[in-house]
């Protein structure tokens, strides 16, 4: 690898490299495999069981509403544990995310609901909810940073969209279990017991991800950012105080992904069942087929974006994904499990086109000695605006007008939300990494040559 003054860098280990990509891979999907069991299970269950009402309509926004804390709390997540990652380390604070997420979800599978203890079960069940919200805000910018700081800068698409891969991951296991629950129980026995076996899995798998992470060394370019002195001591305030400009093209940028995201995984659930009648274990399996071909598209839309301009890809799959429910919702109108398959997963292909490049993108508008603080501000604030509110608002406008047509309006002014967070953004600048890497080598052999 050499840097635009032609000086060579010393690149990390293939092997440190596959398994820092697996790390993020893995330990995200774990993360988000917490984070999306409870998505869906909002739209299924959570709304008779903790929130009881008369009115299924009230219950179902009640269980969206704490969906969407999992999105308010990510602030705080990224907040704390971006700045974490700039001082500490990027390691430390995945493993520490990664219990705090799996502690939660593993705790709401023992919630008593509100006919045994009331409404204090959606008290408990609301700061639980807040709790992997925190974790997963400050999870996933030390996740792009894993993978991509390994990596070859110059191909970082690829190598940062590793953390991408986690939430379709994620949520296919989420979702694979619990579409298989729904197989083998009687509803009564879901209603009654089987839901909960979904979250207590969250202990085992938690215990997987921890043993991956701790085995993995922290990233070439924190290490040389130590060695030289240059870690920040307050990045928040450095990022707002410099980057503006940088913070807020990545906070627009991924607005529309998110909202992408809750049509096509999360809301999607509840419209098929209530508004086309299909059943629960019909919709989750659409869902599934839709996030089994994200596993591979993101990775691939990651490589895709190390070839041809990446803001050029990522804005015109925002266009094309203003336009599709446009054409998405008429044609599953007629309540066809196949139409609403091929649906999703030209959905969840618009949404990877832009999933995939964004890891890179958010994390290359900032310096290095930002980039965690920066990369995880954007990542949990662009939440709050777009996927937290996302299934509250399609819920809502869908019971005020009594058709799809706002739904798609919404989605479109999110995409054009998005296109101008990419104009104002910039292009990829590998040489930042090479200068940090050279800096720390030379000093490195200085000190050998003196010695």
């Amino acid at each position: 690898m050499t840097d635009s003054g032609g000086a060579t860098t010393a690149p990390a280990q293939r092997g440190d490299v596959v398994r820092a990509f697996v790390a993020s891979l893995s330990g995200t999907a774990l993360e988000w495999y917490d984070f999306a069991v409870y998505s869906a299970a909002s739209a299924l269950v959570l709304g008779h069981l903790f929130f009881p009402s008369h009115d299924p309509l009230a219950a179902t926004l009640l269980a969206f509403s704490t969906y969407a804390i999992g999105y308010v709390a990510r602030p705080l997540g990224g907040f704390v544990f971006g700045r974490l990652g700039d001082v500490i380390g990027r390691k430390k604070v995945l493993i520490s995310t990664l219990m705090l997420i799996g502690v939660a979800t593993f705790l709401i599978g023992l919630l008593p609901t509100h006919a045994s203890i009331g409404s204090t079960a959606a008290v408990l069940l609301v700061l639980l909810r807040f709790a992997q919200g925190v974790g997963v805000g400050g999870e996933w910018g030390g996740a792009v940073l894993l993978s991509s700081e390994f990596g070859d800068p110059r191909k970082r698409g690829f190598y940062a969209s590793a953390a991408q891969v986690g939430p379709p991951a994620g949520n296919l296991m989420a979702n694979g279990v619990l579409a298989l629950l729904g197989l083998l129980l009687t509803e009564e026995q879901f209603l009654s017991w089987g839901w909960r076996v979904a979250f207590l899995l969250s202990g085992v798998l938690v215990l997987f991800g921890l043993w991956i992470r701790a085995k993995l060394e922290e990233t070439p370019v924190f290490q040389a950012m130590e060695k030289e002195g240059h870690r920040p001591s307050a990045p928040i305030r450095e990022v707002f105080r410099d980057q503006p400009r940088a913070l807020t093209a990545a906070v627009l940028s991924r607005v529309a992904p998110d909202v992408v995201y809750a049509l096509f995984t999360v809301f999607v659930l509840t419209y098929a069942t209530q508004e086309l009648g299909l059943e629960s274990g019909t919709a989750l399996a659409a869902v599934l087929i839709g996030s089994a071909t994200q596993v591979l598209l993101i990775p691939l839309a990651g490589w895709l974006s190390d070839i041809v301009n990446r803001r050029f890809l990522y804005g015109v799959a925002a266009v094309g994904a203003a336009v599709w429910p446009f054409l998405f919702f008429p044609m599953i109108s007629g309540g066809s499990f196949a139409m609403l398959t091929v649906g999703i997963v030209v959905g969840l292909l618009l949404h990877s086109l832009m999933y995939g490049p964004q890891a890179a993108f958010v994390a290359e508008q900032f310096h290095p000695r930002l980039r965690s603080t920066g990369s995880s501000l954007a990542y949990t604030l662009a939440g709050v605006i777009g996927g937290a509110i996302a299934p509250l608002l399609f819920t809502y406008l869908l019971a005020q007008f009594g058709t799809w047509i706002p739904l798609a309006v919404y989605l479109a002014v999110t995409a054009a939300v998005t296109v101008i967070g990419l104009l104002l953004g910039r292009d990829p600048a590998p040489h930042e990494d090479d200068e940090v890497l050279r800096a720390a080598r030379e000093r490195a052999d200085a000190s050998v040559t003196t010695g």
